[in-house]
């Protein structure tokens, strides 16, 4: 993680925890993901998990993929914690169709020194299709967290990634909205053998630089991005079905841009609670799956 001194937005939580040190056993989640196209499904051929971080074994469950390996990334721990320091690496072979998801809300703990670190590496062979569509992003009070994310695939391939940011616990108590100390998140994509066709990084840090303003989220509390990386053929038509929208009742905005070196399209929603926010967010997935491999999106499961 050398690039860590890149983050100078980390600069003033350097301390120790006065329990366990950052990076010290118990802390250091590490996941190892590989998938392979086998004859009529895509299987889990290699798996290394060190906890808190863990998965199980490949599901079969979305009815329209039948062959698509679907995939719970679960942690064992109550969220992350100061000085938590996880990486995941997921790599697709040729022609593989995999979903990963989360078990639950990314929650963001509570943090008085250091902070928490995310790493993940992905790698896509010829022709593969991924859904990475976790559970939200919760940062409590006072938390700080950086997560990195780096993609190689070729044009033939398709992922489609996407994190619905909350603002915090915004009903517990009296409400706990944009308390966090800091969120930076950065991406990075490259061909595999090219330069990088894009980085994109944004720092949120509330106390320094208020969220509130018109042209940052004004009245907006949830941020739902989603990622379509794919060929630009594939982008376009994306792009023409999910034009920008408004909804002044919910509120809602939506609205799509092409990212650089025609490396696909990058999706932002902005609303004031989840539900509205996931909703729109799973409008652009179901979308782009279809343009990507021809094949509908299940409904979505309700509990009720």
């Amino acid at each position: 993680m050398s690039w860590l001194g890149s983050a100078p937005e980390l600069a003033p939580y350097q301390d120790e925890p006065a329990q366990l040190a950052s990076a010290a056993p118990g802390k250091v989640g590490l996941l190892r993901l590989a998938f392979e196209h086998r004859v009529d499904r895509t299987v889990l051929t290699d798996l290394f998990r060190q906890a808190p971080l863990l998965v199980q074994q490949a599901l079969y469950w979305d009815v329209e993929m039948p062959e698509m390996a679907c995939v719970f990334i679960i942690s064992t721990s109550g969220g992350m914690l100061q000085g938590d320091r996880h990486r995941i690496d997921v790599s697709l072979g040729a022609r593989a169709r995999v979903h990963l998801t989360t078990q639950a809300a990314n929650k963001i703990q509570e943090m008085d020194a250091n902070y928490a670190v995310q790493v993940q590496r992905i790698t896509l062979g010829e022709d593969a299709y991924l859904e990475y569509l976790p559970e939200p992003v919760i940062p409590y009070r006072r938390s700080r967290f950086l997560t990195h994310t780096a993609v190689t695939l070729p044009e033939t391939a398709t992922m489609v990634a996407a994190e619905i940011l909350l603002p915090g616990r915004k009903h517990h108590r009296a409400g706990e909205i944009f308390q966090y100390d800091v969120y930076s998140a950065t991406v990075r994509a490259a061909r595999p053998h090219g330069p990088d066709l894009f980085v994109e990084k944004f720092v949120i840090e509330p106390a320094r630089f208020g969220v509130g303003r018109r042209g940052v989220l004004d009245d907006f509390h949830v941020l739902g991005t989603v990622l379509l990386l794919t060929s630009p053929e594939r982008a376009r038509r994306v792009a023409e079905r999910m034009p920008p929208s408004w909804d002044d009742e919910l509120p809602l905005a939506a609205g799509a841009n092409r990212l650089p070196n025609d490396a696909g399209l990058v999706y932002r929603v902005l609303g004031r609670e989840t539900e509205p926010v996931r909703a729109k967010v799973r409008q652009f997935c179901a979308v782009a799956r279809s343009e990507a491999v021809g094949r509908p999106t299940p409904p979505a499961f309700s509990w009720r």
